[in-house]
């Protein structure tokens, strides 16, 4: 599956951005999906994932309490509302999808998006 990251931007801190992705297939609604960061010399880091149906979610503690994310497999689209910003969140974010929810959450997937950049000032 071909995703699609759109939506980063420059932001103060404790402001709010949302991201997309969009998937290419229509059997995006059997996927797991989820959200990764990196920072330039740092390993990529799980941020949250979603199972296939919405039904459970999965976040990593940083940002736990201020992050969501959703979907909606009518449209092919996973949404990470991010809000309460802290310059610690600067990063490139990318989308994952996997049919497995357990490696999305390791990051041990075959779909990656181009990833976008969302730079949070202090």
């Amino acid at each position: 599956v071909q995703l699609q990251a759109s939506g980063g931007g420059l932001v103060q801190a404790g402001g709010s951005l949302r991201l997309s992705c969009e998937a290419s297939r229509d059997t995006f609604s059997s996927y797991a999906m989820g959200w990764f960061r990196q920072v330039p010399g740092k390993e990529r880091e799980f941020v949250a994932a979603i199972y296939w149906n919405g039904g459970d979610t999965y976040y990593a503690d940083s940002v736990k309490g201020r992050f969501t994310i959703s979907r909606d497999n009518a449209k092919n689209a996973v949404v990470l509302q991010m809000s309460n910003l802290k310059p610690e969140d600067t990063a490139v974010y990318y989308c994952a999808a996997d049919r497995l929810v357990p490696r999305v959450i390791t990051g041990d997937v075959n779909s990656w998006g181009q990833g976008t950049l969302v730079t949070v000032s202090s």
